[in-house]
């Protein structure tokens, strides 16, 4: 198995990627005609092999490499389990992950598909799964979440190793509980999921509650609980 991700990863060696400032999404430089790019994150970009596609690797910018380190730690720690893919190996700048079908739930948004309950309740027991393991479920977010046959699959798992709360699963539940149903079905514009994204990537240099931040939002919406 080992062999064949590697001969498949060879057609990683004309592409790179660039981390960019104010939690921008990275830059990628280069193309091969054995990958396809599949995801685009502010620490990695993710390619699935078209000559192995059971196969996705998961390649760091060179300023990101600690969390590479970290998120290989994790995934060992972690072992088996639903609610993760697994982790096959990794490279000097890359992970070597098995390939997750499904849109995340930022794509749910965008093309308004029905996000059911099973998947808040995986995420839950996700993060109680995470605990048990002696780690610390952090970063989970729209774009970390894979809806693949009406449950969760977690993505990206680097900052499970460190220690705090970040609080962002814990603020999108309470969006989901007071706002989704208002949405529910209906396609969201991407430049307003991204501009939603940025402001809550700075919402505490101007707001002093995850609420009046869920207020300001509501309005942009012009929805009414």
């Amino acid at each position: 198995m080992e062999h064949t991700w590697q001969a498949a990863a060879d057609a990683l060696s004309n592409i790179t990627v660039t981390s960019n400032p104010d939690n921008e999404p990275v830059t990628i430089r280069g193309t091969s005609e054995d990958m396809r790019c599949i995801g685009v994150g502010t620490d990695a970009a993710v390619f699935q092999s078209l000559s192995a596609p059971g196969y996705a690797f998961k390649v760091y910018a060179e300023t990101k490499i600690a969390k590479l380190e970290a998120e290989a730690e994790v995934y060992k720690r972690l072992g088996p389990s639903p609610y993760f893919s697994d982790c096959f190996g990794a490279g000097d700048r890359f992970l070597v992950l098995k390939y997750e079908e499904g849109p995340t739930l930022f794509d749910c948004l965008l093309q308004g598909i029905h996000v059911p309950e099973q998947v808040i309740e995986d995420v839950e027991a996700a993060r109680q799964f995470v605990r048990e393991r002696g780690l610390n479920p952090r970063d989970i977010h729209l774009k970390n979440i894979l809806l693949q046959d009406g449950r969760a699959k977690l993505l990206d798992v680097s900052e499970y190793i460190k220690a705090g709360n970040d609080f962002r699963w814990e603020h999108l539940k309470k969006a989901h509980d007071e706002y989704y149903g208002l949405i529910d079905g209906t396609p969201m514009p991407f430049w307003l999921l991204d501009t939603i994204r940025k402001w809550y990537h700075h919402w505490n240099n101007y707001s002093s509650s995850i609420d009046e931040f869920m207020q300001i939002i509501s309005k942009q919406l012009n929805i009414r609980r």
